[in-house]
Order: C-alpha cells, then sequence, then structure tokens
C-alpha cells in the first residue's frame, strides 16, 4: 500500500506529542506513534481486531532537520506487513 495524497496531508499534522493516536481513515484504521514535537514518526494502517492491534502495513518517517530546525529530508519507508 503507498501513502496517498490524502493520508499525506493527515499525517502532516502536529498531534499531541509523546502519545499513540488512533484514527479512522477511509476504510482503514490507522494509528501513529508522535515524536517530543508532535510529529508522526510511526503509522501503522489496515484493520484493528478486537484488542486494538492493526493487522496491515508498517512506515516510518525519516525526518531531518537542520541545525535551524528547518527540514531538510522528509519520506515515510515502508517497513512490511504486521501480523
Amino acid at each position: 500500500m503507498k501513502i496517498g495524497e490524502a493520508l499525506q496531508k493527515k499525517l502532516a499534522k502536529k498531534y499531541e506529542p509523546s502519545t499513540m493516536v488512533s484514527l479512522k481513515f477511509n476504510r482503514y484504521d490507522v494509528a501513529l506513534k508522535t515524536d517530543e514535537e508532535g510529529n508522526p514518526i510511526l503509522l501503522f494502517i489496515g484493520k484493528a481486531d478486537e484488542n486494538g492491534t492493526i493487522k496491515g502495513d508498517r512506515y516510518t518517517r525519516r525526518l531531518v532537520k537542520d541545525s535551524s530546525g528547518a527540514v531538510i529530508k522528509d519520506h515515510w519507508d515502508y517497513k512490511g506487513k504486521t501480523q
């Protein structure tokens, strides 16, 4: 599964820092792990089971900033299926 433009817009938002955020996106369940600034850095997307564990795909974010805080590199890497 590829991260589409609509999901990219949701991932560009800031969320509560250092937490796991659960939300729905179209027909998928999504869980985001945020860093200390509230940027999503870990993404699980698929179908949640009765325990809330998502079975689907996992992505990690590469977010590199320079010394002044400007973003140099920002992209999502596919890390495989989750069970």
